[in-house]
């Protein structure tokens, strides 16, 4: 009796030492090292530095009122960021899992049984409460709410990568409707003068002055523009119903909106004079993407100590105080104190390498997940230096059409005339009209290209979130909700 109590005695003293000796097991994170350049090593002309906060809204640039109302509407109701915004919600609820089992579970019981002994019914009346309790001597439970902690960080820098990702689509999808809508407008336009050429060609073989052949050219020549209308009709109708889809709608829902009426403001937007710019490090701290990636190597971190903590032994403590009585009156004056404490140890002596192959196979995990990270940071790199050639090598290219398109409209305008007048022969006319439709045509093409480099630079960038909690506080609220 006296071992026992003395073994009693001790199990505090054992308890308090062995949550004294508590340590996380496996290794501590460190950030992986991130190589950026001191520069982009692209034309950055006509750009100047700016703040990250700076390009969270920066499709207001632009100067396009429907474009910012339909980037707006979008990240409010496009399916795809409610579901990444369901995903950080369970990710959320993930970590409350992982932080609630490092406590104790506490439980209560209330309860009856009947008997019947020699002829004589009894009732017994029971309730009282158990606990139990692993303590976390080796830090799984702490590497597993430090990994959740990571993941949710993740799936937070996962919404903002929708984010930024959804922002830059609507812009994409509206420059290439307002650049088939100009294509249209420019194909129809050289439709009505060359219609004119063929009635003049006509009327100019009626009288004798010209042969059938320039007739039948004409026509082709008409013709031909006729057929690509169809096409642009088809491409300008594709990127409608996809602007429709992004915002959460129905095909055509957004016709009456986007149509260009007679009259009416319409067209592409237009680049402005000086385009915002991060230097490397910033582009790559504003980048979801890479921060995401930078998460995830955090958790799966974790996840290797979590895993090593598994070989060690564990520890469980339970225990239990509750009332019996005969009868409900008799809880508070009659009843009988009942209470146990248990302590366990229990661990692995022999599992043929399991426990030591499943740290194995985090610790590749985690490399994978490094390997992932530096990807991610390098495409960001070469997205925006990508995105600085295209913008660059855009505007000389539309600088130069602008001109060429100039002078292809004075030569159309002087050969009509000419062969009005009987100068020049038919050939002349059929060149100068056929290079005026292709000039202005590329133009139209070159314009939505170069804005196409400016919304891929700003996407590039990390555009379309704010570093700062309180402005995206009501996005991610928002997403959790729906």
């Amino acid at each position: 009796m006296p071992r026992v109590a003395a073994t009693r005695s001790l199990l505090p003293l054992i308890l308090t030492t062995l949550l004294g000796a508590c340590a996380n097991v496996g290794p501590d994170y460190r950030a992986p090292v991130t190589q950026a350049p001191a520069v982009w090593q692209a034309p950055t002309a006509g750009t100047h530095q700016v703040e990250r906060a700076d390009l969270a809204r920066w499709w207001t640039q632009l100067s396009d009122p429907l474009l910012t109302g339909l980037i707006e509407e979008a990240l409010r109701a496009n399916p795809d960021l409610k579901a990444t915004g369901a995903a950080l919600r369970a990710a959320r609820a993930s970590r409350t899992l992982a932080s609630a089992n490092r406590f104790p579970t506490l439980g209560a019981t209330v309860g009856t049984s009947r008997s019947t002994a020699f002829g004589v019914d009894k009732s017994l009346y029971d309730a009282g409460f158990d606990a139990s309790w692993e303590p976390d001597v080796f830090g799984g439970a702490r590497r597993a709410l430090e990994a959740a902690d990571a993941d949710l960080a993740a799936s937070l820098a996962d919404l903002y990568a929708a984010q930024v990702s959804l922002a830059a689509e609507v812009a994409l999808n509206y420059v290439e409707l307002r650049a088939y809508q100009a294509r249209l407008g420019i194909a129809r336009s050289n439709l009505g003068s060359q219609s004119e050429t063929l009635q003049i060609t006509d009327w100019r073989a009626r009288a004798g002055l010209v042969g059938s052949l320039d007739v039948e050219q004409a026509r082709s020549n008409r013709d031909t523009t006729r057929a690509v209308i169809p096409t642009l009709e088809t491409g300008q109708a594709a990127a409608e119903h996809r602007l429709a889809l992004l915002t959460g709608r129905g095909p055509g829902s957004l016709h009456e909106q986007l149509v260009v009426k007679e009259g009416a403001a319409g067209g592409l937007p237009v680049v402005p004079e000086q385009v915002g710019l991060l230097i490397p490090a910033e582009a790559l701290r504003q980048r979801p993407d890479v921060r995401a990636a930078e998460r995830r190597v955090a958790a799966e971190t974790a996840r290797v100590g979590q895993a090593e903590a598994a070989r060690y032994p564990g520890f469980s403590l339970s225990g239990s105080i509750g009332l019996q009585a005969l009868g409900l009156s008799t809880f508070t004056g009659g009843g009988q104190l009942a209470r146990s404490l248990a302590a366990s140890v229990s661990g692995p002596l022999f599992d043929g390498g399991r426990l030591r192959a499943q740290v194995d196979v985090r610790e590749a995990v985690r490399e994978q997940s490094v390997a992932a990270y530096e990807k991610t940071v390098l495409l960001a790199l070469e997205d925006v230096h990508n995105a600085l050639v295209a913008l660059a090598s855009g505007r000389e290219r539309q600088t130069a059409l602008v001109s060429a398109a100039e002078a292809a409209r004075n030569a159309a305008l002087l050969a009509s005339h000419r062969y009005r007048s009987g100068l020049i022969d038919f050939q002349t006319v059929l060149s100068t009209e056929r290079s005026l439709l292709s000039i202005e045509d590329s133009l139209a093409t070159a314009d939505a290209e170069r804005l196409t480099a400016l919304i891929r630079l700003y996407k590039a960038l990390g555009g379309g979130w704010s570093p700062d909690a309180t402005a995206t506080t009501s996005l991610v609220t928002t997403h959790e909700r729906s």
